[in-house]
């Protein structure tokens, strides 16, 4: 049960039959009527904004329509008290069994505790990860791997629809230039002395092996060949074999798309003119001349007719280049059309996860995705800043077999995947995270993964104990124990806690930032590690207490609760919860 969400219901009903009374206006917009706890806990338990909303609607004083409110919120046997804050906020009071019951639906339902039908089925695309299939997955796309696979699991946990998708950016210059480097590492493989890398192709030495591939399945067939006849070999092995890494090194996370699209094979399609003449029937495309760039003046910028998108009108600061100067399509004309594709295949609502220097794309391809699906389909497009590597506070070295950055292999191989995709998580992805390898595998109250593990850990010595004790720790006991045995602060604490959950999990979908998930855990074991030291000091506040069964069978049902919210916790963020610390 969402307790802020019935509660905001049954706000809804009181306004309803105070318009039918006639005590206030028929047909208000109901739609930004929130209960919330409120931002000072001494306040109360739930505050709601309704007064404030409606007063000037239906023409009256904020505090007037709030003492409606209060009137019958107080005729409620649930509510201890109902009080006016300020200019007209409501903020009440409930009795400790409204919070009390709240553990017994969370030790039925488990780890489900706060799947939500907030989002009714909606759906969404998820397009994160993405990387050029040019070489390895670097540690940087690790951070929108995990952030975008997570805010998936966090949008299906709140009722939508989701597809996860990876678009494979194989046309282009860039996979011509992987195919001549694929080209050269292939007559390497084969004995040739290639000296020095030339300059403008890709220098890694993972390429070794994909030449070295290439060798052993095609023998010396495209030696001497003529470029147009080897390089579309080439670059479509390379692409193929570094795909499958990729795919590898995702499946280490734990991630798995379901769907990969090609854009070479949409633009094959004719996707992209079918987008163009979308624009085009709307009278967005037009011939002119762009001004030159804010600032300065380019010494090689000269005006030049183009073809434009008039993005402009959605929001975007410039119009932009649909055409070359070629002829040929622009990189943002195939990303027009793949937004496009995603919204025809039936979701309007389209979510991209991109690195941190796509911050230029965000104005561009918001407005033409409005643009081409008639206003009807809408982007966010979450940035995710850079990961610094460090041990023990300097940097990590450089990968030897990328050459130019640490993979995300490497990095998993380091830590282990728990640890990774959590501490992804701990910084909001438009911030630059930190990931130092001693950090994050110290045993400490700072290390926000051993904390939470060690809470739910702890959780399941105390049940593990409880049974060989020859205690009942199975859900059907559990779930029919006094709750209102739970009475200490620092009980009722962790059961407000855990109650905010399920509005989290609606709260955190809805706003796109799974981050919240790892923060809220966070606070939720510093909780339960109080909780536990409580009873180090008091022999009375310990959750197996001889010769009082009642207070027993409560607590562990509490403890229940807590490795239950924490596993649901966990579930979104794609880390496995552990049963005991080694």
């Amino acid at each position: 049960m969402n307790i802020f969400k019935a509660f905001e219901n049954d706000i809804r009903a009181i306004l309803a039959a105070l318009a039918d009374a006639g005590s206030i206006p028929a047909g208000l917009d109901l739609s930004r009527v929130t209960v919330e706890p409120p931002r000072d806990p001494s306040h109360g338990d739930l505050s709601t904004n309704a007064a404030m909303v409606l007063a000037k609607p239906a023409k009256m004083a904020p505090r007037a329509l709030a003492q409606m409110l209060v009137d019958r919120l107080t005729a409620r046997g649930d509510v201890v008290s109902a009080d006016i804050a300020g200019p007209g906020f409501v903020n009440l009071r409930l009795t400790p069994a409204v919070w009390q019951e709240r553990v017994r639906d969370i030790v039925t339902a488990g780890p489900a505790y706060g799947d939500s039908d907030a989002g009714g089925g909606q759906a969404v695309n998820v397009e994160y990860v993405s990387a050029n299939p040019t070489g390895p997955l670097h540690a940087a796309h690790g951070r929108g791997a995990v952030f975008g696979d997570a805010l998936a699991a966090l949008l299906k946990k709140a009722g939508y629809n989701v597809t996860r998708e990876y678009y494979i950016n194989d046309a282009g210059a860039q996979v011509q230039v992987l195919g001549r480097s694929t080209y050269l590492r292939y007559r390497e493989a084969l004995g040739e002395d290639i000296g020095e890398i030339p300059a403008g192709l890709y220098p890694g030495a993972y390429l070794k092996d994909v030449g070295q591939a290439l060798a052993e399945r095609d023998g010396n067939k495209w030696v001497g060949a003529d470029e147009s006849v080897w390089l579309p070999v080439c670059r479509d092995f390379a692409i193929s074999m570094i795909m499958g890494w990729i795919k590898e090194d995702l499946g280490l996370l734990g991630i798995g798309m379901d769907v990969y699209t090609s854009e070479r094979a949409m633009v094959e399609s004719g996707a992209v003119d079918a987008a163009l003449q979308a624009l085009q029937d709307q009278g967005l495309i037009y011939v002119g001349v762009l001004e030159p760039p804010k600032g300065k003046k380019p010494d090689d910028w000269e005006p030049r007719p183009q073809t434009l998108f008039r993005s402009t009108g959605f929001g975007d600061d410039v119009d932009r280049p649909l055409k070359k100067s070629d002829g040929t399509n622009t990189y943002f004309a195939n990303d027009i059309a793949y937004h496009y594709d995603k919204f025809r295949r039936g979701s309007p609502t389209l979510i991209d996860v991109l690195g941190a220097d796509h911050g230029g794309y965000v104005k561009r391809m918001q407005a033409a995705t409005s643009a081409v699906t008639a206003r009807q389909g809408s982007l966010d497009v979450k940035i995710c800043q850079l990961v610094h590597l460090l041990q023990n506070g300097e940097p990590v070295k450089m990968s030897k077999r990328a050459g130019t950055f640490v993979t995300l292999r490497d990095v998993i191989e380091s830590v282990g995947a728990n640890v990774v995709r959590f501490i992804m998580l701990t910084r909001r992805n438009d911030q630059t995270l930190e990931f130092d390898y001693a950090k994050v595998t110290e045993q400490s109250k700072d290390n926000p993964v051993f904390y939470v593990q060690y809470a739910h850990a702890r959780c399941k010595s105390v049940l593990r104990k409880a049974a060989e004790e020859g205690r009942d720790t199975g859900v059907e006991a559990l779930s029919k124990a006094d709750l209102t045995r739970l009475e200490a602060t620092e009980e009722m604490d962790i059961i407000r806690r855990m109650a905010t959950w399920p509005r989290l999990v609606e709260a955190a979908a809805e706003a796109h930032e799974p981050h919240r998930v790892a923060f809220f855990l966070y606070d939720l074991a510093s909780d339960f590690h109080a909780l536990w030291n409580k009873g180090k000091d008091d022999a009375t506040m310990r959750f197996l207490i001889d010769g009082d069964e009642g207070i027993t069978v409560a607590r562990l049902a509490l403890v229940h609760a807590v490795a239950a919210v924490i596993a649901s916790g966990l579930q979104v963020m794609g880390v496995e919860p552990v049963e005991e610390m080694r």
